[in-house]
């Protein structure tokens, strides 16, 4: 019986460290990058972008911007620090598709960015920009 309780506890607690780790998978983080300042990525350091022809709620990438400029979507965000929980949301797409959005704006990866840090999307066409929540949405 101990052995079997022993047994249960180990797996109890495997179980919660995997659930912590994903937990972490889907946080947010603040970067920073001369030049750039602040901005967001994942939690594996791939920068976040949003869209200027999008509106709150509405995305407008769609069919070839979007092998260029794929969704970034989590069911669930961890807010960084000094950010509220509640400037995160989901919309869904007119293709179906969920995205999350910050202060109501899609969100987006860059195909070109490469690894952790790059900010290669930055001005993109005078549309793409990464997102400093310190002025967004710009005025």
């Amino acid at each position: 019986m101990k052995r079997m309780i022993s047994s249960v506890a180990v797996v109890g607690m495997l179980l919660l460290g995997f659930s912590a780790v994903m937990g972490m998978h889907h946080a947010i983080k603040i970067q920073k990058k001369e030049g750039i300042g602040n901005y967001f990525t994942n939690t594996e350091g791939k920068t976040l972008y949003w869209f200027k022809k999008d509106s709150p709620g509405k995305s407008t990438c769609s069919g070839p911007c979007l092998e260029k400029w794929p969704i970034y979507y989590k069911e669930t965000v961890a807010a960084p620090k000094g950010i509220k929980a509640e400037d995160f949301g989901t919309i869904t797409r007119e293709d179906g598709k969920k995205q999350t959005t910050f202060r109501g704006y899609p969100l987006y990866y860059w195909i070109n960015d490469k690894q952790a840090g790059d900010t290669n999307g930055q001005g993109v066409n005078n549309v793409w920009f990464v997102i400093n929540p310190d002025n967004f949405p710009p005025k």
